[in-house]
């Protein structure tokens, strides 16, 4: 679970922010918790100085608010103040645009971000969705650090996938082999209705068992039908049985909240303790 304390719709303050997560990241789940994700335009802006302790070693997610060209401006920022970037994410496209030259611009700086492990393609789910799949899988053979990044909700209807889209780009990257992220959307176990928002959510316990459906060969109708689940127990039996292996390919997801998520784990038995799926 990837740290979003900062965006909406916790929308904390960097202080906050940066405050609780220290407490995460020193806590018994802090193998749960990925880094703590921050805007480019506060990388850019200085926004860390002063409030980060060079010798924490902090490890962040830059998120390219700013833009594809801008993401190696905003990089050098980190460095005086001890803070690695781990990993960066942007969007390639906006819906209906062609990703592809996105996914060309963002491939042709991967050489000027430096220590970045992980560089992730944030892809809307409409046009052009399956060719960009293959533009990654073709630049991971070439050696690019490169993945997909999707989004599951939002402040729009049309953000959120239905559970058959979902399950099309879940099976596809199982089809090539391609990690993938998810993002908004995901802070509880279980597919469920949000009186606040009004939306329909995808439980990211759902997705784990989906996910896992598909690596084992299973097609779109029925890796689909584990994301319409609202009974958790046929989703805790599929989970249970493979938490000795390794998680296929969904990397996990960004999170404004970490202890939501982690107490639907903890609810559905799927933590104890330090031991997590």
């Amino acid at each position: 679970m990837d740290d979003a304390a900062v965006f909406p719709p916790g929308s904390a303050a960097l202080h906050d922010a940066l405050a609780a997560h220290r407490q995460h990241r020193a806590a018994w789940y802090a193998d749960l918790v990925g880094p703590l994700l921050i805007p480019a335009s506060d990388v850019a802006a200085g926004e860390l100085s002063g409030v980060v302790d060079p010798g924490e070693g902090l490890v962040v997610g830059v998120i390219g608010d700013t833009g594809i060209a801008n993401l190696p401006f905003a990089l050098p920022f980190l460095a005086p103040d001890g803070v690695t970037a781990r990993q960066v994410e942007v969007a390639v496209a906006k819906r209906g645009e062609d990703p592809l030259p996105g996914i060309a611009e963002l491939l042709r700086l991967t050489d000027e971000l430096p220590g970045v492990e992980a560089v992730y393609a944030e892809l809307p789910l409409t046009f052009g969705l399956m060719g960009a799949l293959d533009a990654l899988v073709a630049a991971r053979a070439d050696g690019a650090p490169i993945a997909a990044k999707f989004r599951t909700g939002g402040l729009a209807a049309e953000l959120f996938p239905t559970p058959t889209e979902l399950a099309a780009v879940i099976c596809a990257c199982r089809d090539r082999g391609l990690p993938f992220k998810l993002t908004a959307g995901l802070h509880q176990a279980i597919r469920h209705l949000d009186p606040e928002t009004g939306f329909t959510h995808h439980g990211y316990a759902n997705v784990l068992a989906a996910t896992l459906a598909a690596a084992d060969g299973d097609g779109v109708r029925s890796v689909a039908e584990l994301l319409t689940v609202v009974d958790p127990r046929p989703l805790v039996e599929r989970t249970t049985a493979r938490l000795d292996g390794p998680r296929p390919l969904w990397v996990g997801f960004g999170s404004c909240s970490i202890l939501e998520p982690l107490t639907d784990l903890i609810r559905l038995g799927l933590v104890n303790g330090g031991y997590d799926a």
